[in-house]
């Protein structure tokens, strides 16, 4: 692999107009693909095999007016203090902006309030369901501008009315926020190297590798259903890995000029060596990425296969482009000085002992305290973990200005909690003797369980092989009475098959919840065997030892353990919620633990592969066991630091987006990182390799002999150097 990689390093620095030309094509195709192909996005997303999903295909297959997939919206109106809706004047005015709605362009049904027995118990509140004809993202700004202009036709004469419905529904979008954690990436590089050159290197491949990627995955949308969040995922997974593999190479290109190489020759060794790296940490987060297809959510196999092909567009730029570059800059990389840093190499040995240094000689003498302190430490922030619960964001948890989250108050005010979110009861009654008296018959036992408010009466298709009922909870849709309700509902269905003669099945916001929750956990397993097991592999052979992918592992899951506990305590029991600016505390995202884990266990190997690899290479070229992991964490702890702080802010950056997804990732993401990197890798790594001694790099010799040797880090190569380096010098004859 080294040899490899050194022969393309100096194939690229020496051709380097031609790799920097291709990559220049395919910037502009893939730019071309985006501008021509790409289509809307979609945030529906399905979970084929639960009761839910089946209840929907079925409302789909004979009930298509019931399971309508246009753009829904709902104006609900509340009379001024006092007065109520069936005021003549206050009634007057609803029926307007209703008129109003009925000839809106894309409109395909509005029902009025009044008709439709849309009035609360005391007329103070009222909605009306309008249904358009198209998805959400064919909205044209006509029809928006039109539901704009009828709720404040209604505001004008003096009612509350406020929309909710995915009609008012913004698509997730960058913004401003997130360019900030670009903008600390970039200070942390200027720092790191002490020049302008330098630092300019890896944020112009990242972003080149991440429009590449971005474009791509815009230009399917075009041919397949992607949610609207998929592209910001990718960018934003992008966009970190990009700028620490550049980083990494740049600074062992650095440290190859430092001691006196040519650039050509400097290249080909800095990707034989840190490019290794590279290679190996990449195919570990495309494979974390990737393996997220074995939880057979579409929506979630699409942002795990998106985010690998943007990890492997910039796995491929480090290796190509980077080095192309490097041979423009030459020995620039080490001019551009900014005033007052020092633009040294962050892998020299030269000078007085570092922090990093210092700091590793530290946990190397006194490694059980060391390991005491952080592990306990994790363990304690843990601890709110233990409380995690799990759902899906709804309107309740926008932010208290918005119109939906007014609309979303309002609706509970005036029909109870449970009103936004209706369970759904479908009741196949195809196989029934008498579908009405089935139908009626689930209607009375679902009606007398507890937590019920109400039972909407049954309605049959035409066909009448088809009933559906809505059940008004008493409890709000996250609550977890609602939650019980449909497993009381679900744990009766048997009982009411045999009794009416027809399937019960549940589904609705509540269920389609504890539907996906489930499908998560169950998940769960398999995909972290998948992950973690050809991770191991992949890690033994990098490493040649079973002990060091055996404490990574373990190291991932300590981390994973207290960013759950610092996830919670902020987004579920509000801790600090002020500061990152959540304004509704409620379950954490269903996806995102399996998601969190897929992603942080391809990052932790990076840091691993980057810093360990560093230690392994002084110790095959012969330090001892403690020496070597003071020597490679001298060498590679600095850089590793300046990655992880650019990882870090580039995930924060993403913390203050409007998305309540985007927002919850984007902290999980930064907070994992920093635990990972600062603690696992960078205090309890090299604890426990201090403990280990010599036994760190034990591989029995059949295992041994049946692995093939990758050469992560650059043994054969240097000896192979060196012998040329010996053969090509000239002999003196006296």
């Amino acid at each position: 692999m080294a040899t490899l990689l050194y022969r393309l390093g100096r194939f690229s620095f020496r051709r380097r107009g031609l790799v920097a030309l291709i990559w220049v094509v395919l910037l502009g195709a893939f730019g071309a693909g985006a501008a021509t192909l790409s289509g809307q996005t979609s945030d529906s997303f399905t979970i084929p095999g639960t009761e839910s999903q089946e209840a929907l295909d079925v409302l789909a297959e004979r009930f298509p007016e019931a399971a309508a997939d246009g753009a829904q919206g709902r104006v609900v109106f509340a009379a001024p203090d006092g007065q109520t809706l069936t005021d003549p004047a206050n009634q007057q005015a609803v029926e307007s902006v209703v008129a109003e709605l009925a000839d809106a362009p894309q409109v395909a049904t509005v029902a009025d309030p009044f008709q439709s027995q849309a009035v609360s118990p005391d007329g103070t509140v009222a909605y009306a369901q309008v249904n358009y004809d198209v998805m959400f993202g064919d909205l044209t700004d006509e029809a928006k501008d039109a539901l704009d202009d009828a709720v404040q036709a209604g505001r004008d004469a003096g009612l509350t009315v406020e929309v909710g419905g995915d009609v008012v529904e913004e698509v997730p979008a960058t913004s401003a926020t997130e360019l900030i954690g670009v903008a600390v990436a970039a200070l942390v590089l200027v720092i790191t190297f002490g020049s302008f050159v330098a630092a300019g290197l890896p944020l112009l491949t990242a972003v080149l590798g991440v429009g590449i990627g971005v474009a791509g995955i815009t230009a399917l949308t075009g041919f397949i259903d992607m949610g609207s969040t998929t592209p910001i995922l990718a960018m934003m997974l992008g966009l970190a890995v990009a700028i620490d593999y550049a980083l990494f190479i740049v600074s062992r290109y650095r440290h190859e000029l430092a001691l006196g190489r040519e650039g050509e020759e400097a290249a080909g060794r800095a990707l034989g060596t840190a490019g290794s790296a590279v290679v190996f940490a990449g195919l570990t987060v495309v494979i974390a990425l990737a393996g997220l297809s074995v939880v057979g959510v579409p929506m979630l196999t699409e942002m795990g296969l998106a985010a690998a092909a943007t990890v492997l567009v910039a796995v491929l730029i480090a290796l190509t482009l980077l080095p192309a570059l490097l041979g423009f800059a030459g020995r620039r990389v080490l001019a551009g000085r900014v005033p007052g840093l020092k633009a040294r190499d962050p892998e020299s040995d030269e000078g007085r002992p570092g922090l990093g240094q210092r700091w590793a000689r530290l946990v190397t003498r006194r490694p059980i305290p060391v390991l005491l302190v952080a592990v306990v430490g994790m363990l304690a922030v843990a601890i709110p973990a233990l409380d995690l619960r799990l759902g899906l964001p709804d309107q309740g948890s926008a932010g208290t200005e918005t119109t939906q989250r007014k609309a979303y108050d309002l609706l509970a005010d005036g029909f109870g909690p449970g009103f936004n979110g209706p369970l759904l009861v479908v009741v196949d009654t195809s196989e029934s003797a008498d579908p009405q008296r089935a139908a009626e018959q689930v209607a009375g036992v679902v009606g007398r369980l507890d937590d019920v408010a109400a039972v909407v009466p049954p309605a049959l298709d035409p066909d009448r092989d088809t009933a559906l009922m809505t059940v008004i909870p008493q409890g709000s849709p996250s609550s977890a009475a609602t939650e019980d309700l449909v497993g009381a509902i679900r744990d009766t269905a048997s009982d009411i098959e045999a009794d009416a003669g027809a399937a019960v099945m549940v589904t609705g916001t509540t269920a389609i919840t504890i539907d996906f929750s489930e499908t998560m956990n169950d998940a769960l397993v398999p995909y972290l065997a998948l992950v973690v097991g050809l991770s191991f592999v992949l890690l033994t052979m990098v490493f040649r030892s079973l002990l060091v992918p055996l404490k990574a592992a373990l190291g991932f899951l300590l981390s994973m353990m207290a960013t759950f506990g610092v996830t919670v305590a902020v987004f579920q029991n509000g801790f600090l919620a002020d500061l990152i600016g959540v304004e509704q505390t409620g379950p954490i995202i269903s996806m995102l633990p399996i998601f969190l884990i897929g992603v942080v266990f391809g990052l932790a190997m990076d840091y691993e592969v980057f810093l360990v690899t560093r230690m392994r290479e002084e110790f095959v070229h012969g330090a001892a066991p403690r020496q070597s992991i003071v020597t490679g964490f001298q060498h590679g702890g600095r850089v590793v630091a300046a990655a992880a702080v650019i990882m870090i802010s580039v995930f924060a950056g993403f913390i203050f987006a409007h998305d309540e997804m985007i927002k919850q990732m984007g902290f999980a993401l930064a907070i994992a990182v920093a635990f990972d990197a600062f603690v696992v890798r960078m205090t309890i790594v090299p604890a426990v390799m201090a403990l280990l001694g010599r036994r760190a790099w034990w591989l029995p010799r059949w295992l041994d002999r049946v692995l093939p040797d990758v050469d992560v880090e650059g043994e054969r190569l240097t000896r192979r150097l060196a012998r040329d380096t010996a053969v090509e010098e000239p002999v003196h004859v006296p």
